[in-house]
């Protein structure tokens, strides 16, 4: 628990200050008769933001609730109501692990709901035809196991660069991503069977975004999703979607990757995959042995040979949302586990290696692209992990050993970029498509809180450039905590959204539109050498600037074998041992051969059983 509470302390500026900016716990605010709406479901009235003139629905249905018999099934359409119905509050984030408590079990079956933000227009004065505004679809982070909508106040981006943008929730992790036989077995259809139930959410709500978005001022013919984390790998698992086609017509993915399983993976036993997979089977062993229907592995595999589709189904179904993630560990900190998501069912996702897909035209949605990373990505994880980091009480509280543990961000962030950047925007351009950029953020310039130096611990992390696309640069007192020059990190957010923005107007971020005077950025180029992304950063840092230094992943591991800056054996071994844990590209047995075999061989164990 220390750990996750660590992660908390320092995720405060990333979600926890964000939330801050969505009106926190107060009494809702009262409705805003300018706002009155009229969708296909009926009528619905907003609120005015209290710090812009903005207009705000928060906690509106795009699906009925996925709880009892659809559980683990397609989403629905909504039913209607009757009269006027007061979207004045966000509706429950999706069940999940407590980010400070992940004994606890938070958030609702009953989640299928999305805000919506848009400049404020009178009734009389709704953008129609021609004038409608470009609508961005986001789809936040959280490993596809934690994470909510409701905490990313996007009034600034609305109505600073006059778009509507649209947060949705999606089930997560064993409910949002569960293929197994006995399910299967009783599917109605193709999307009942697939396991693919958190993608099935998000095309859900693309289609009501396509059905409703008009009424509030927004361009149903001009819709970009984009994401950050999980949810970048969702937005290339909605360009991987034969079921998502048409409903979106930009796509941008913010430290995303392409990892996706096939069904023998998603439903494998830990003990016979070799990145110990807790597939659908392995979930199902910890059930039994939760439930003293088994005494230990052998016993569960061989019990559950003699279970009925049935019988196994209505265990599944008769399990609590508490039962369901009480078999979980919390290894991977916050909350956060992991179980097969994104399943090459063939129907919902294709049945291709990503990268295979995205080099096939008619295997994947080719709509403009943007993919991008941050340069030191890991490290926010490192703070959790590294031998580097100084902590107290589990608090990360400094860094022991500067130079090491920025190596540990350098490789980090490395083969992230491959696997989320160069990989599928290679392969994209390698089939013939020109319409796709990269970038890598590189902004570190934080501020200190007490005796802690964010920059020195943070850097470049994961999820920082989340706060200068929404904008989100005013912490009510610790603006000058959080960053250390205010100034710099206001025009550095302004940039960002204004290529974003000019993305999702144009299908080309282009120069940003023109209001800043910013660069061209230049789309990738059709071979390895003229790979050019654009780099974020302060003027302090280089500022804005087109780059092609780009390494493959063979590279990336040779360039960690020679590195004279890595001190011992003993460390070189554990940076390609995280290589191997946290990413697709590396497979065990290659940990294994790395120097020669002198690593310590790789990790057989699989999760721990319940009650062990």
């Amino acid at each position: 628990m220390r750990q996750n509470l660590s992660l908390r302390f320092f995720t405060v500026g990333l979600i926890s200050v964000v939330a801050a900016g969505c009106g926190g716990d107060g009494p809702p605010p009262d409705p805003d008769s300018s706002s009155l709406r009229t969708l296909g479901q009926g009528q619905v009235v907003g609120y005015t933001h209290p710090d812009r003139d903005a207009h705000v629905w928060k906690g509106l249905p795009f699906a009925a609730p996925p709880t009892g018999e659809r559980r683990w099934r397609s989403p629905a359409q909504p039913a209607d109501w009757e009269g006027v119905r007061e979207a004045l509050e966000s509706k429950s984030p999706c069940t999940q692990l407590d980010m400070g408590d992940s004994t606890l079990v938070t958030g609702s079956e009953d989640c299928l709901y999305l805000d919506v933000y848009a400049p404020k227009f009178a009734v009389e004065a709704l953008p129609t035809g021609n004038a409608r505004r470009p609508v961005m679809v986001w789809i936040h982070g959280g490993g596809n196991s934690i994470g909510d909508a409701t905490v990313y106040d996007a009034s600034r981006i609305a109505v600073e660069n006059d778009v509507i943008v649209v947060p949705i929730q999606y089930r997560l992790g064993i409910l949002g991503w569960f293929s197994h036989p006995a399910l299967r077995a009783t599917a109605a259809n193709a999307e009942d069977a697939s396991g693919n139930f958190g993608t099935l959410d998000t095309i859900r709500a693309l289609e009501w975004v396509r059905d409703n978005i008009a009424a509030f001022g927004g361009d149903p013919d001009n819709v970009t999703i984009f994401g950050e984390s999980a949810g970048g790998m969702n937005v290339f698992a909605l360009l991987l979607s034969p079921r998502a086609k048409g409903l979106f017509h930009r796509a941008i993915s913010q430290s995303g990757s392409t990892v996706a399983f096939t069904r023998e993976d998603a439903e494998t036993f830990a003990d016979e995959h070799p990145r110990r997979l807790t597939g659908s089977n392995e979930v199902l062993l910890r059930y039994l042995i939760q439930d003293g229907k088994a005494v230990d592995r052998a016993a569960a595999k061989a019990k559950i040979a003699s279970m009925s589709n049935r019988e196994i189904e209505t265990l599944l179904r008769s399990k609590s949302k508490e039962e369901l993630l009480a078999i979980f560990d919390e290894s991977m900190g916050g909350g956060m586990y992991f179980i097969p998501q994104l399943i090459r069912d063939g129907e919902v996702i294709v049945d291709l290696d990503p990268a295979e897909a995205f080099a096939t035209s008619g295997k994947h949605n080719a709509v403009p692209t943007i993919a991008g990373s941050n340069r030191e990505e890991t490290k926010l994880f490192a703070l959790m992990m590294s031998p580097h980091v100084n902590r107290f009480f589990g608090i990360p509280m400094g860094v022991s050993d500067q130079s090491a543990f920025d190596l540990e961000g350098e490789y980090g962030g490395l083969l992230w970029k491959v696997e989320g950047v160069d990989s599928p925007i290679a392969a994209m351009r390698s089939g013939g498509r020109s319409d796709v950029w990269g970038y890598r953020f590189d902004w570190d310039e934080f501020g200190s809180i007490l005796w802690v130096n964010l920059a020195n611990l943070l850097g470049a992390s994961h999820a920082i450039e989340i706060l200068f696309v929404f904008g989100f640069t005013d912490f009510d007192g610790m603006t000058n905590n959080i960053y250390a020059s205010p100034e710099t990190a206001v025009t550095l957010s302004e940039q960002m959204r204004a290529y974003w923005t000019e993305f999702a107007r144009s299908g080309d971020p282009g120069n940003g539109g023109g209001k800043f005077d910013l660069p061209a950025w230049e789309p990738w180029g059709a071979s390895p050498e003229d790979a050019k992304y654009l780099v974020f950063d302060s003027a302090a840092g280089g500022g804005l600037r087109m780059s092609n230094a780009i390494l493959d992943r063979d590279e990336i591991i040779a360039r960690l074998d020679g590195d004279e800056r890595v001190a011992t054996t003993e460390e070189r071994c554990r940076l390609f041992r995280n290589f191997t844990m946290f990413s697709g590209l590396i497979e065990p047995a290659e940990y294994d051969a790395f120097q020669n075999g002198a690593c310590a061989p790789w990790p057989i164990e699989f999760p721990p059983l319940p009650g062990s």
